[in-house]
């Protein structure tokens, strides 16, 4: 996978498991187990298993072969591997800025950006995706037409807390069951993953960014979504703690209105040369469009 940071420095990464998916979604056999794979019953049984007190052996080699450096995360005992992954960041760790204008990255993760066509709806590798199939919801949908989608994949390394990307007046929790395939890059090719996958969402009314959905889509394992304020209407503050995934391949997408934000220009140029962007929770997705 190619990616750059803020600094526009260049990586590439190609994992074991990318290869593996490269080559198992290949096949027609394989494609078809990896979907039985993504059917909830299986992440029910893994998420028994790593929330049992033998997974908290695996916790040691995960964070030795992701590189994750444990000493910037609140010192505790963990209980199971899911209590590891869940794991909460020092205070002070992910700063928000204090511009109110800047609307901000909920989550760790790679970032890529897409304008929303008002026919098309917008494309990532091979499959299509239309707001209306995303959200389940034909009248919100008309309301992202010409805007922006920004996707955040969260994978191994990344804190996998996220937080509101904005100040506003929160709707309740949307939930949409489905399978749990992974968000993989690889995968989009085949199968179009947001719109199969199980995933919540939210509409925050902003004072300065318009009506924003915050949606989370949970993958292959577990992907389990843990949301704190999932009902009823609520004040929300940009940086509170929204919630957490669970083990598993998981993404935060942002859908944002015509002429209200400013979407980062690196973001844009670096999607449409291929790249996702490297970010931190808390850094600038975008800026508020004065009128």
């Amino acid at each position: 996978m190619k990616y750059r940071n803020r600094k526009g420095e260049e990586f590439e990464e190609t994992t074991s498991q990318d290869k593996l998916l490269q080559r198992a979604y290949n096949s027609y056999f394989c494609r078809a187990f990896l979907r039985l794979l993504s059917m909830p019953g299986f992440s029910e049984l893994g998420g028994m298993i790593l929330d049992s007190k033998i997974s908290a052996s695996f916790i040691s080699d995960f964070a030795e072969k992701n590189n994750i450096d444990l000493s910037d995360y609140e010192p505790k005992a963990y209980r199971s591997f899911n209590d590891f992954f869940t794991r909460k960041i020092k205070p002070g760790s992910r700063p928000i800025p204090k511009d109110k204008n800047i609307l901000i990255s909920p989550s760790d993760g790679k970032v890529t950006a897409y304008k929303i066509d008002e026919v098309n709806g917008f494309v990532i590798k091979n499959s299509v995706y239309s707001v209306k199939s995303l959200l389940r919801d034909k009248k919100l949908a008309k309301r992202y037409e010409g805007g922006t989608a920004v996707i955040i994949r969260l994978t191994p390394d990344d804190y996998h807390r996220y937080c509101y990307a904005a100040t506003g007046i929160k709707s309740h929790d949307r939930a949409i069951n489905g399978v749990l395939s992974t968000v993989n890059p690889v995968v989009n090719e085949y199968v179009p993953v947001y719109r199969e996958n199980s995933r919540r969402y939210c509409v925050i009314r902003t004072e300065n960014f318009g009506d924003v959905v915050q949606m989370e889509v949970g993958a292959l394992l577990v992907g389990k979504i843990t949301n704190a304020h999932p009902y009823g209407r609520r004040t929300v503050l940009r940086g509170e703690e929204k919630g957490y995934f669970e083990f598993g391949g998981s993404t935060i997408v942002l859908l944002l209105e015509k002429d209200k934000v400013k979407v980062c220009p690196d973001l844009l140029e670096n999607t449409r040369q291929g790249f996702e962007t490297k970010l931190l929770q808390g850094e600038a997705v975008g800026v508020a469009v004065k009128h």
